[in-house]
């Protein structure tokens, strides 16, 4: 197995670029399919799961035309949606694109089977399935029922209610709001349960407005969109992803350096930019720009506890920052990371404890405790998980020989982070 040899460092200046937001990124390209006239995305981020989304829609018959080097993308949307996909289309481990694809197939005419690897047949879409069978929709299990692979016979959306159960993923709840204007009747979503990432639906309801469709949102537990809207294709700029940048947000404290990362904003769409805040409170210092962020550690860190109920990407980033922290940290309600591209609460406490922390697993968190020493020369295993693979990486700034397993797995969201990274040894 491919290793990474993380080198210490610390007391280090250094200026860091982030990709486009994958969560963007993917909403964007659903909504572009649908699109009427073209539409252009920039600052697009080329990973894992963007291009399995931009292969599934040619493969739907649309036109997407791709440009690494200038960071675009092109979507000429295929107006019919009448899919002829003799084959499977497979999306890896993408979760975005195996639940905002059904509902947009839906609305279409055709037989199509959504599949991935294996890890992705052990993630749950029942919640999905069963909205999209109450909604009129013929959807089928190949294999575990309530897992993927997934077979939709498409022959358009004609029921106006359904419900969506919201305790373990907002991206249930996106798929049915990108695709509800191309229903053929006006559409009330209610929401069973308390909705979690609530930051991700905002970011739903705010890009279909950008591209001219209104959702009425009745405090996060009814949504009614009206049948009939279209998105108008556009030039769209895809903002710089705060996952990706919270590795770069943490490093700082972690190490008493001083690191600009650009293409982010005070004012992002996503919530994950409010790890920020919690830096802060742990006692880093945060400068705002027009397109970026300055992050500079004071040489204290003191442990908080906090909800990471919408922000829970971020909490493997904050599990890291803890080890370093003074004081305990506790890290509550993200039980939603056990359905993620592994357990992320089971991943994280593995790997802390290895590592020598003081580690307490809650079904919906964790707890961290700093130890004095800790254990170098340990290989940290990344459960084919982008983001344990970049968030221990932090751990290698301070731990000397830790050594990052898998690290390609990082191409599903940052396929240059480790790039991004290694500026760090040049900058001390």
């Amino acid at each position: 197995m491919e290793k990474y040899l993380v080198k210490t460092a610390e007391n280090f200046q250094v200026e860091v670029d982030i990709p486009g937001s994958k969560s963007v990124a993917n909403r964007a390209l659903i909504i572009a399919a649908f699109a009427e006239g073209e539409t252009l995305l920039k600052n697009m981020l080329f990973s894992d799961d963007t291009k399995y989304m931009m292969e599934a829609l040619r493969k739907l018959g649309n036109t997407v035309i791709a440009n690494e080097e200038n960071k675009t993308v092109h979507v000429i949307s295929n107006k019919n949606r009448i899919f002829d996909c003799a084959e499977e289309i497979f999306v890896g481990n993408a979760g975005t694109a195996m639940r905002f694809l059904p509902s947009y197939i839906a609305t279409g005419k055709g037989t199509v089977t959504l599949t991935g690897i294996e890890r992705m047949k052990q993630r749950p879409i029942k919640d999905l399935a069963d909205s999209l069978l109450s909604l009129g929709v013929d959807v089928q299990y190949i294999g575990n029922e309530g897992f993927p692979p997934i077979k939709i016979f498409a022959n358009g959306v004609k029921n106006n209610e359904v419900i969506v159960k919201g305790n373990m993923s907002s991206q249930y709840l996106t798929s049915l709001l990108l695709a509800a204007p191309y229903f053929e009747n006006d559409t009330t979503i209610k929401i069973d349960g308390n909705l979690v990432s609530i930051p991700y639906v905002n970011i739903t309801i705010k890009m279909m407005e950008d591209f001219g469709v209104k959702v009425e949102n009745r405090e996060n537990k009814e949504f009614f969109i009206k049948s009939g809207q279209k998105y108008k294709g556009m030039d769209y700029i895809v903002e710089g992803d705060c996952s990706s940048a919270s590795y770069f947000f943490a490093m700082a404290p972690i190490t008493n350096s001083k690191v600009k990362i650009n293409n982010v904003k005070k004012d992002a769409m996503q919530g994950d930019i409010k790890l920020l805040d919690v830096l802060q409170e742990m006692g880093a210092k945060i400068e705002y720009g027009d397109n970026f962020v300055i992050v500079e550690g004071t040489g204290k860190l003191k442990g908080v506890t906090v909800d990471m109920h919408h922000m829970s990407d971020v909490a493997q980033t904050l599990s890291v920052v803890a080890m370093f922290a003074e004081g305990k940290t506790e890290i509550k309600n993200v039980y939603n990371m056990r359905i993620k591209e592994t357990d992320r609460i089971k991943a994280v406490y593995n790997e802390l404890t290895k590592l020598g922390a003081k580690v307490t697993e809650l079904y919906d968190g964790l707890v961290i405790e700093p130890s004095e020493k800790y254990n170098e020369g340990i290989e940290i295993d990344t459960y084919d998980d982008h983001r344990m693979a970049m968030s221990f990486s932090l751990a290698g700034l301070k731990v000397k020989n830790t050594f990052i397993n898998d690290p390609g797995c990082v191409s599903k969201t940052f396929p240059n982070y480790f790039e991004q990274f290694e500026k760090i040894y040049n900058k001390e």
